[in-house]
């Protein structure tokens, strides 16, 4: 089977991982970028890396790299790309622009101009044009300019492989599903433990903790891929693909949620029901405050609000609670948080052991760990030499 580029689109932050789960599912000359890891495979690995890869938000297959100053230059070299290899005059369309270029101010007209050299293509070839359309077109084309570095490209993937699609309730703001994997992989967390998320929301990251515990792949619950319209594909290969679970594991702790709001607890549970992943997720309605004695062993990642709808005297009173309640109640964990503002960190009281920066939408986040432990560290430490050296 022919091999060939593709790139595969993430969140700031999360790049690692992207070439990690790739590496894992047999991808070759792996090479990680700004918010995008592009690597080579077979159509097979382009079927596999849509339906198996937590942290991707799409799937990419180059067509054609130029450099380009302008507009016009755009629609000169896209027209020269061979587009009836990939659809017909009876087809339709929808361009997707990304510039980041101080030669190119608008991405709307990028858009359009690379929709012009589309259409002109098969009018003055067939004297017939395929159509426009901006939902659910049959293909996805995307042009990327950086600089003046141009690639076209066709996007297998169609809607974001963020939406998986259990997800049929949801709280304001809910956690991106790529976003709450790509948290989860990064503890390096794979279901050896517990999981507790105390502020579940709608039940994001416990479902993809859930998921990962038992290597449940992110496509199962995903309707379409755009690439299922293209005209070498291939049913019984992706059929193949989408329906071995023989890599699937067997779970042997549980994924424990809990929120303030009642009205977050039934959205959450009718997703886990949704996802029928009820029998290791269990959810109750419950403040942080009241967590004594949470389940051994464990590791606790949260997303507690930022502040854009709580003043800020009540968010580091919530910020100085979570730390008091991580330092008392639950000793032998690690606790990784999630938040906005160093401020807020700071109100915690506590030294992380890890700190790196996400991307939560527009939000420049910083993921801390804590690890927790009981009296002083000092102590801590020194029982957990003797214990590795005896």
């Amino acid at each position: 089977m022919m091999r060939f580029e593709m790139v595969a689109k993430t969140l700031y932050g999360l790049e690692d991982v992207l070439a990690e789960e790739l590496r894992a599912i047999g991808a070759e000359n792996i090479t990680q970028g700004r918010r995008m890891v592009s690597f080579t495979g077979d159509k097979a690995m382009l079927y596999k890396a849509n339906f198996h890869c937590r942290t991707a938000l799409r799937i990419l297959m180059p067509l054609s790299t130029f450099k380009a100053d302008h507009a016009d230059q755009v629609y000169q070299e896209v027209k020269k790309i061979t587009w009836d290899q990939y659809l017909t005059p009876k087809q339709t369309f929808a361009v997707d622009a990304v510039i980041n270029s101080e030669n190119f101010n608008h991405s709307k007209f990028v858009a359009y101009r690379t929709k012009d050299a589309i259409v002109d293509f098969f009018y003055e070839k067939y004297e017939k044009r395929p159509s426009v359309r901006i939902n659910n077109p049959e293909f996805y084309v995307h042009i990327h300019i950086s600089h003046n570095d141009c690639t076209v490209s066709l996007d297998s993937s169609g809607e974001s492989l963020h939406k998986r699609g259990y997800r049929i309730s949801q709280v304001a703001a809910p956690l991106n599903e790529v976003l709450a994997a790509g948290m989860i992989l990064k503890t390096g967390w794979r279901g050896e433990s517990n999981f507790i998320d105390p502020m579940c929301g709608s039940g994001t990251l416990l479902i993809e903790a859930a998921m990962i515990a038992m290597n449940i792949a992110p496509g199962v619950f995903r309707q379409e891929y755009a690439f299922e319209r293209w005209p070498d594909f291939d049913s019984d290969l992706f059929e193949q693909i989408s329906s071995d679970d023989s890599q699937e594991r067997p779970f042997h702790y549980k994924c424990y949620g809990s929120d303030i709001s009642p009205e977050a607890i039934a959205k959450a549970r009718k997703n886990v029901r949704n996802t029928s992943l009820s029998k290791y997720i269990d959810l109750q309605v419950m403040p942080l405050q009241q967590y004594s004695q949470p389940p051994m062993p464990g590791i606790l990642v949260m997303n507690p609000p930022y502040g854009e709808r709580i003043s800020t005297d009540d968010l580091f009173n919530l910020y100085s609670m979570i730390g008091e309640r991580l330092k008392h109640a639950f000793a032998g964990y690690k606790a990784w948080i999630i938040s906005y503002k160093d401020e807020c960190f700071n109100q915690i009281g506590l030294r992380p052991s890890q700190r790196m920066k996400l991307m939560n939408g527009d939000l420049e986040c910083e993921y801390h760990c804590y690890e927790l432990f009981e009296g002083r560290k000092k102590q801590w430490v020194a029982g957990r030499r003797e214990a590795i050296s005896g």
